[in-house]
């Protein structure tokens, strides 16, 4: 786990440094890697090390890296690595340099005992420069980074799933467009984030994908890549090799959550996952839009709809048969409900656990409407199994997000909000097909990752 870091922030690179020299001696030095990204307009990256310092991964850069390695007591340019970047670069960075070894200082690098000063205690300095996006860079997680590509194969994910459950022209509703959009692409956000950051911790736990899992995710980009036509792949603006990328980082996140949870076995008794099932009748008093939002009724007619709720009760005390009364009067088809503790309205719930078999409530309000309850059962056994599983379920994300939130929150993050404000829900008539994480589910045969997409049921779950 990251310890926490004082920060110390400047303009034009992003680093975290190890410093040697200058007071701290090389022997009691406590951190060796140096992650840098250098950014300027002149030429490509280029991998360099010098004393004490290690670079790693700037696979996915496309800018110059001016390496410099540590001599006694002062930086100089490696002459090696400076290649078409130029003495005018050397010289900006020679300053950067000094203004980075002079923050250090001051936050914390004391004479002999490294990181803390005299009193040995360490603490560690992040220094963050901020610094420029390249061209489809939406965002940045320290050195992971995401392209407008990756976002756009989730948001037309996105789009596929709303489109089945609502049809083509939930897009189309007064209002819907802007807002649920807006909704869709943050909900996208914190989703591919996530799975990004759980790419740095696996790096940190020391997880990687075996060569079979590598190979597994190029043939489920491959896949994906033929299903796609050459208007759909220009419009997400995708490549075998950016869907490679995004399976393999899908394939890592879902690996490091397995890691995480696979020796938790919670038990759950029978009366923590115990299940009922009862019938209702349910009169709205709110129409649903096509976007899943509820317009309540006037006054007047959901004074009305309560007096109807209320011949249902006098109708069942009196022996009419309650599947009658459903056909009769409520306004969802579905009469029948299974369920246990915490999975419905509080309101319907209380009233539902603490009715005997075969009792009928009186008129319960709740966000929906007015409901009429019946208990059928107060215990499923086989929905009460199913139920025990869908908790420790749970309990296993619950153990899992406590690591991750504690991991997550050490991370410099940067949104590139120009881009990100262009995004827009992809739009075209191309042929529907098998989506990016059914594509997963079928070549690598595991459910999706913690926290990531799912099947929308409402646009209130949003």
């Amino acid at each position: 786990m990251r310890r926490s870091m004082k920060e110390v922030r400047f303009h034009t690179i992003e680093f975290v440094p190890a410093l040697a020299g200058m007071g701290c001696k090389i022997e009691n030095l406590k951190f060796s890697i140096l992650r840098i990204w250098a950014y300027s307009r002149f030429g490509k990256t280029q991998n360099g090390k010098g004393m004490g310092i290690r670079v790693k991964d700037f696979s996915n850069l496309s800018l110059p890296l001016i390496c410099m390695r540590a001599k006694a007591r002062r930086w100089e340019p490696n002459m090696e690595n400076i290649g078409r970047a130029g003495w005018g670069a050397v010289r900006r960075l020679l300053s950067l340099w000094t203004a980075v070894l002079a923050a250090a200082f001051t936050a914390g690098c004391g004479p002999a005992d490294g990181f803390g000063g005299a009193s040995g205690r360490e603490e560690p300095v992040k220094i963050v420069l901020t610094t420029g996006f390249r061209v489809d860079e939406v965002f940045r997680l320290e050195d992971a980074s995401c392209s407008r590509a990756e976002i756009m194969v989730y948001l037309d994910t996105e789009r596929s799933r709303y489109e089945a459950v609502y049809g083509p022209e939930i897009w189309d509703h007064a209002g819907a467009e802007g807002e649920l959009e807006g909704r869709l692409k943050e909900k996208v956000l914190a989703e591919i984030s996530q799975i990004k950051a759980m790419t740095l911790l696996a790096d940190v736990r020391g997880i990687a994908l075996s060569a079979q899992e590598e190979e597994t995710a190029a043939r489920a980009a491959e896949a994906y890549f033929a299903l796609t036509g050459e208007e759909e792949q220009k419009a997400l603006g995708i490549s075998r090799e950016t869907l490679e990328g995004m399976y393999r980082d899908y394939a890592l996140a879902d690996k490091v959550y397995r890691e995480i949870i696979q020796d938790l076995d919670p038990e759950i008794s029978d009366d923590e996952a115990r299940t009922i099932t009862v019938q209702h009748v349910l009169l709205r008093t709110a129409t649903e839009n096509a976007d899943g939002t509820l317009t309540p009724l006037s006054e007047e007619e959901k004074r009305q709809k309560y007096d109807r709720a209320q011949e249902v009760c006098r109708a069942a005390a009196e022996g009419e048969a309650f599947e009658s009364l459903i056909e009769k009067y409520s306004d969802v088809s579905q009469g029948t409900l299974s369920f246990g503790k915490g999975e419905m309205e509080a309101a319907f719930e209380e009233a539902a656990f603490n009715l005997a078999k075969g009792e009928i409530s009186g008129v319960v309000e709740t966000s929906r409407g007015y409901e009429v309850i019946k208990c059928i059962s107060t215990f499923n056994r086989e929905e009460t199994d199913r139920n025990k599983q869908k908790i420790a379920e749970k309990r296993k994300d619950e153990v899992f997000e406590q690591e991750y939130d504690a991991f997550v929150a050490s991370l410099a993050r940067n949104l590139n909000e120009e881009l990100w404000a262009s995004v827009a829900l992809p739009r075209g008539d191309w042929e529907r097909h098998e989506g990016f994480f059914e594509l997963y589910q079928e070549y690598f045969g595991r459910r999706q990752a913690a926290g990531t997409l799912r099947q929308p049921q409402r646009d209130e779950e949003l």
